[in-house]
């Protein structure tokens, strides 16, 4: 008999004042940015590539992905190299901040809202220790 999943643990980053999280499980590592090579004809998202001990992986800015200015202020942010079905992918954030472990069952739907707003890539809502982090479908991002 297996047991049913209780909790999972997210990996909690910002975007400006906007929080994130991302399932853990989906992580390979977490880096500092690296100097990347520009696509041509690539989609705006896509900053461009780097290359991981002979792996090219795209870099997506996902300040870019939802809408968040670019600040003069922003620190140089960390790389999240996630995996996809595909390929992995590195996502440009401001801060990994923590892991935090939630309850399933305390995981909320997101709130819906038109396209293009940047809901469509959020699976859930959940809180920890008084704020609020919304919980990515790292495999639309590239969609």
């Amino acid at each position: 008999m297996e047991d049913a999943i209780t909790d999972i643990q997210l990996a909690c980053f910002n975007l400006g004042d906007k929080l994130f999280a991302v399932d853990i499980m989906r992580i390979r590592e977490i880096l500092v940015p690296q100097k990347f090579s520009p696509l041509p004809s690539a989609s705006e998202l896509l900053e461009g590539v780097i290359n991981l001990r002979g792996s090219v992986i795209p870099v997506m800015s996902l300040r870019k992905r939802f809408g968040v200015p670019v600040s003069g202020e922003t620190s140089a942010g960390k790389l999240l190299i996630v995996s996809l079905a595909r390929q992995p992918l590195a996502l440009v954030v401001d801060d990994v901040m923590e892991v935090i472990t939630v309850p399933v069952a305390d995981i909320k739907q997101p709130i819906q809202t038109t396209s293009g707003s940047g809901m469509e890539h959020v699976l859930g809502v959940c809180l920890s220790q008084g704020r609020v982090f919304m919980i990515l479908d790292i495999d639309s991002l590239l969609l």
